[in-house]
């Protein structure tokens, strides 16, 4: 009778597989290490903190819309006998800090910061805060987007601080001003930052392993044989992986449109000029992170250590403010969020060529670079 399992063979089999396993490096950093960092990182911005730490604008005499209402006067003097106050500049306004205390619910510490009303909007779309505050007739408004949880929680636990127990958000009273400025919306954050994941998403998956594909296929070596120039494979590439990127992002900004009436505030001219800087950026990324590499394995780690950081820290899905101080200046210059930051300023904040053109450059420039670096160490084979 013949057996169904050979025992011997089949652990012997395994042994070998496991052995082949293991004896690639790439397997164990990518199957142990790398989560292991990205715990670290998400760990570090969402629980390791001890205070959470909101920012609220008070709106500056002298600043404020003509719709708007009187300047802060009162809330500046309880604060002043209230509240830590953060040294500032020569010029700039100043800054307070309170903290809430909560052994249960964690600490929630409160920045004010004295701005006009102009500024506080653009600080708003940009996900900085979420409540601005001004003082009518010796009472305090509250103004958020009532949409925003994030924003409503700020209001509840601040209105217990500066006025004793704020009324139930379902009772709209005359202390809760409800923004409707175009931009506020978590939608009108979320559409630019998915059409800058899009973009790296594309250029990577769609160039880099792409051509690890090919390589590790022994297609690439078969091209040695023409009169093809690898500058002008790789520049192929990329213009079509551009012109798909094009119609893409397009496409997403046609649809959140009509669904969720988003409009582009700035310079259009000015949006497709740091959509082509963040293209440019990211494939000559992708080629670079390609172009001495034949194993598809390798080539996964490759990419995942380049979209899977940046997906995290750029701001994509929430604001990158949620990470500790000392890391922000970093985080502000990856590619990821250059882009993102350059196509909300154009979409949200009705941004132009002034605006963009020092991210668009810096972009354009990190894009020459890899590109050039990859050009030079490029294989067939």
């Amino acid at each position: 009778m013949i057996k169904l399992i050979r025992r011997e063979q089949l652990v012997q089999l395994i042994s070998a597989h496991f052995k082949e396993v293991i004896r690639e490096p790439e397997v164990l950093f990518w199957g142990i290490v790398f989560p292991m960092l990205m715990s670290l990182g998400l760990g570090i911005a969402f629980t390791k903190k001890v205070d959470m730490v909101r920012h609220v604008a008070l709106i500056a005499p002298g600043h404020i819309a003509r719709s708007a209402p009187q300047p802060v006067s009162g809330i500046e003097s309880f604060l002043q006998q209230k509240a830590e106050k953060i040294e500032a500049g020569r010029n700039e306004p100043a800054r307070y800090k309170i903290t809430a205390k909560d052994d249960q619910l964690g600490n929630s510490t409160f920045l004010f910061q004295q701005t006009g009303w102009d500024n506080a909007m653009t600080l708003m779309k940009r996900g900085s805060l979420s409540v601005a505050i001004t003082e009518s007739d010796g009472r305090l408004q509250y103004h958020f987007d009532p949409t925003n949880s994030d924003a409503q929680l700020t209001y509840l636990k601040l209105s217990k601080i500066l006025g004793g127990d704020g009324p139930p958000l379902r009772e709209v009273t005359g202390n809760i001003q409800a923004l409707t400025v175009r931009g506020t919306r978590y939608i009108d954050f979320l559409v630019p930052g998915l059409i800058s994941m899009g973009i790296m998403m594309s250029c990577m998956w769609g160039i880099s392993y792409g051509m690890i594909e090919k390589r590790s296929q022994k297609l690439l070596r078969r091209m040695v044989a023409t009169p093809m120039k690898k500058s002008h494979l790789l520049m192929a590439l990329m213009i079509v992986r551009i012109a798909m990127n094009l119609v893409e992002s397009t496409l997403l900004v046609i649809f959140a449109y009509l669904v969720f009436d988003i409009s582009i505030q700035g310079n259009p001219a000015a949006l497709l000029a740091i959509f082509l800087a963040g293209n440019i950026a990211f494939a000559g990324i992708a080629i670079f992170a390609s172009s001495h590499t034949e194993r598809t394995e390798t080539g996964n780690g490759l990419i995942n250590v380049v979209v899977m950081p940046m997906m995290v820290l750029s701001g994509i899905f929430f604001s990158y403010h949620n990470f500790p101080e000392w890391s922000l200046p970093f985080i502000r210059k990856l590619p990821l969020t250059l882009l993102a930051d350059g196509l909300r300023s154009v979409f949200i904040e009705g941004a132009g060529f002034s605006e963009i053109s020092i991210p668009a450059a810096m972009l354009s420039a990190v894009g020459i670079f890899f590109f050039a670096v990859g050009l030079k160490i490029f294989k067939w084979h």
